[in-house]
């Protein structure tokens, strides 16, 4: 069943005459904090929550929470393994249509997401936001053992290898393994005098 407004897809009609709200001009719901409006009380109640910061829909898999029930349901499909979503060029898959259609922007080279306060562009959003901390000096990532805090969740990640010992990082020419990523690179440079 597909959305005649949006194309959107639907496995029930009953889904689709829900969703169809969405396009409707009547919504009777407002938010008392910002005005806007919504066609379901439900939509309103999610949307209140954006104003909260509560996030009362947890995952029963996981345990990650989000403040809209639909945003749970997406995240679910993240753990049943399928990933319908393939990508024509490279053929990687997604459970999620629009993680496939983010997916798309690093093959295009197209850059929609765009710092307003220096001229660098993104592909993903999430680069963006992890930009954006430049300006900032935000760094929400903190290390349990030692305490040093980081800008990008993967960066932590990767210092997380010099307390566990783990060297993930192996040269192909000797064998020699290194738990950053960076020091690989600076030793490949002796191998190529």
């Amino acid at each position: 069943f597909a959305c005649e407004v949006c194309s959107k897809s639907f496995a029930h009609s009953y889904a689709l005459r829900y969703h169809m709200h969405s396009h409707s001009v009547e919504k009777p719901f407002t938010c008392n904090v910002c005005g806007k409006s919504f066609s379901w009380p439900e939509y309103l109640t999610d949307h209140m929550h954006s104003h909260t910061g509560e996030k009362p829909y947890k995952c029963s898999v996981c345990e990650k929470s989000f403040a809209r029930s639909g945003h749970l349901a997406t995240h679910k499909k993240t753990h049943s393994g399928k990933k319908p979503f393939t990508c024509t060029v490279c053929s990687k898959s997604f459970s999620q249509s629009g993680d496939l259609r983010k997916h798309m922007f690093i093959h295009t080279e197209e850059k929609p997401y765009k710092c307003g306060l220096c001229e660098k562009s993104f592909s993903q959003s999430q680069s963006l936001k992890g930009h954006m901390r430049t300006h900032t000096g935000e760094k929400p990532y903190t290390c349990t053992v030692c305490g040093k805090r980081f800008a990008l969740s993967e960066n932590l990640t990767k210092h997380m290898h010099v307390h566990t010992g783990e060297k993930p990082y192996t040269c192909t020419v000797c064998g020699k393994s290194f738990s950053l990523s960076e020091n690989l690179h600076k030793h490949v440079r002796i191998h190529v005098r």
